[in-house]
């Protein structure tokens, strides 16, 4: 199907952003908001959001991707995800009137994008679901574990680590000190939902928790896409087998999850992108519609 692609300029507390709208000859009725996650700009890495958007238009779903406020050509100071909720409302806004046959959204976001949607979510009827692909959910101790599991353990059952060591070309010294300190932090951290990032710009204390609410709150459906090479899609697993109320509510019949083995954080080949386009695309015309 043919499509057009319209820059646009619009506000958010008297502050300007840059979007794209991706636009089909026919659009669905379900349109596709693209946020990114930061550091981050519209296009995405290697232009991963521009060839979605262009994907999703060719099987006749309209979309959007905007900078937010502080990040790519948008005015505005920095911010994390956690400060959003305006942004997302704006360009929601700015979605429907330029492609007015559009009258549902689904927020699309990659990994703390996902985490900035499942805040907003709730709070706008006019969102029906959520493509959540390796949202944040990030601790200390949630990391550690996620770099014993997916890392070391996996390492030491590779041929090649074995070679490596053998041939002296890893510093054992440096590795058993990364271990070690891996495994203390599992020992000793707090728990996923109580525990923070020591950097304030990855999350704030109960982050996760508000996420939880918010995907609690939300009566539409969502659709998870996870990495299987990928230690934030890693730990978003461990915290959904080990929480008992992450648990449930992923089991619920409005959740669907995805997974691509292989695949790593940003999807970068074009098999993998492929992959996630199409499950899209699918999930968006079949699930939404």
């Amino acid at each position: 199907m043919k499509y057009t692609e319209q820059p646009i300029v619009f506000n958010c507390i008297n502050l300007r952003l840059i979007g794209i709208a991706t636009q089909p000859e026919t659009p669905a009725e379900t349109g596709v908001l693209i946020v990114v996650g930061g550091p981050q700009y519209r296009a995405g890495s290697h232009r991963q959001f521009t060839l979605l958007a262009r994907q999703l238009a060719e099987q006749g779903i309209a979309s959007m991707r905007f900078d937010y406020r502080g990040m790519g050509d948008s005015e505005g100071e920095m911010r994390n995800f956690e400060a959003i909720d305006e942004d997302i409302r704006a360009a929601i806004d700015t979605f429907l009137k330029h492609v007015p046959e559009v009258r549902h959204v689904a927020i699309w976001g990659l990994c703390d994008a996902a985490s900035a949607a499942l805040y907003y979510a709730h709070t706008d009827a006019r969102v029906s679901g959520l493509i959540l692909l390796n949202p944040w959910a990030h601790t200390e101790a949630g990391a550690s574990r996620a770099r014993l599991k997916h890392y070391y353990l996996s390492r030491l059952m590779q041929r090649s680590f074995w070679t490596k060591f053998l041939s002296g070309k890893i510093e054992l010294g440096k590795s058993a000190g990364d271990l070690s300190k891996s495994a203390r932090s599992v020992v000793t951290g707090a728990g996923p939902i109580t525990s923070a990032p020591t950097d304030p710009r990855h999350g704030s204390l109960g982050y996760i928790e508000r996420m939880l609410d918010g995907l609690k709150r939300f009566r539409g459906e969502a659709l998870f896409i996870l990495s299987g090479n990928d230690l934030v899609a890693n730990e978003f697993e461990h915290l959904v087998s080990h929480d008992s109320q992450w648990k449930n509510i992923c089991a619920s019949p409005r959740i669907t999850q995805e997974k691509l083995h292989e695949a790593n954080h940003t999807f970068s080949t074009q098999p993998w992108r492929g992959q996630v386009e199409q499950w899209t695309a699918r999930w968006v015309d079949k699930g939404l519609s």
